[in-house]
């Protein structure tokens, strides 16, 4: 049985996130200094095996000693297929876990592998003496048995705060006909992402999680960037990876709001708690401007100022209470 999570922000921005070598120290130094909003240390594919060992300790070191100032702090660790994962998970939590937000888990095939990595953290917070149940869980989408358990996956534990979609490996678990990461492939004239997308949102949302669009290799196209992202965001996906600095700009863009729909939440927010309440007239609907505004709109305005909020936008119109 788990332990329940303590009440933490399990909501953060994670409009752009940084994918950074566990063994490359040059790199460690330089993410600290960009402005992603979350930075995950990757134990995974951007380490060799020779080097995995010894990058476990030089993350420990850059979580300790760095400054993450406004960053979600995340490794990602060996799926549990390896033989590394255990060691990654003990050695970065032990040393470093008080600064440490999350735990990514690649490849993940069914909820039990999320069991596993939430006892395995309970245990090291109770030795260590760390608050039980703040590190969160990140679950990696990457094949097709982990896409039909997506949903078991993602309330398999209070811990869960993402779930990610990897295209590399799923490309490749489906056999589909593309070597150009999160391109469509030739020969099908419609979105081949779509259902797997909109499936992992699905139990994102469900489940009061965040649903992140993985990596575009090609990392110095970034209209092509732009072009994925945006299909996500479009969507509702919450964020996506960034590998390469010059993606970090697009990705924060395009998973914030306009200026004009965040100005406009916040009047539609402001002017349905006017009229709904008794100087308003007690109305269940009302007219903002042109529009008609009620319970509805106002769940909408909702998300758009929860985003723009977290982005740390500031609104530009206020609302002027009727003086007829």
């Amino acid at each position: 049985m788990t332990t329940p999570a303590p009440q933490v922000n399990r909501l953060r921005p994670r409009r752009s996130c940084l994918a950074v070598p566990g063994s490359n120290p040059r790199f460690l130094e330089k993410a600290q200094g960009l402005p992603a909003d979350q930075v995950f240390l990757d134990l995974e594919d951007a380490c060799a095996p020779l080097a995995k060992p010894e990058a476990r300790h030089t993350i420990v070191k850059f979580l300790n000693e760095g400054d993450w100032t406004g960053k979600t702090r995340v490794v990602r660790v060996n799926d549990w297929t390896t033989e590394w994962t255990y060691r990654d998970v003990v050695t970065v939590v032990e040393g470093a876990g008080q600064n440490l937000d999350c735990i990514m888990l690649p490849k993940v095939q069914d909820a039990q592998q999320i069991v596993a990595l939430d006892l395995l953290l309970t245990q090291i917070e109770k030795t260590m003496g760390f608050e039980v149940g703040r590190i969160g869980i990140e679950a990696q989408i990457e094949n097709a048995q982990g896409l039909n358990n997506v949903n078991e996956i993602a309330q398999a534990s209070p811990r869960v705060e993402t779930i990610i979609f990897g295209p590399a490996d799923f490309m490749a678990s489906i056999n589909m006909k593309s070597l150009v990461v999160g391109e469509q492939p030739p020969g099908y004239p419609a979105d081949a992402y779509h259902y797997i997308l909109m499936k992992i949102l699905m139990a994102a949302r469900a489940n009061n999680l965040q649903a992140i669009d993985g990596p575009y290799l090609q990392i110095r196209n970034v209209d092509g960037y732009r072009e994925v992202a945006q299909r996500a965001a479009a969507l509702g996906f919450d964020g996506k990876w960034v590998l390469h600095p010059g993606q970090v700009e697009a990705s924060n863009e395009i998973f914030s709001p306009s200026q004009e729909d965040y100005d406009h939440a916040e009047l539609i927010l402001d002017a349905y708690d006017y009229y709904t309440s008794e100087a308003g007239g007690k109305k269940g609907s009302a007219m903002l401007g042109d529009e008609m505004i009620d319970e509805a709109s106002r769940k909408m305005a909702l998300v758009i100022s929860g985003k723009g909020r977290a982005a740390g936008m500031q609104r530009t119109s206020k609302f002027e209470i009727p003086t007829d």
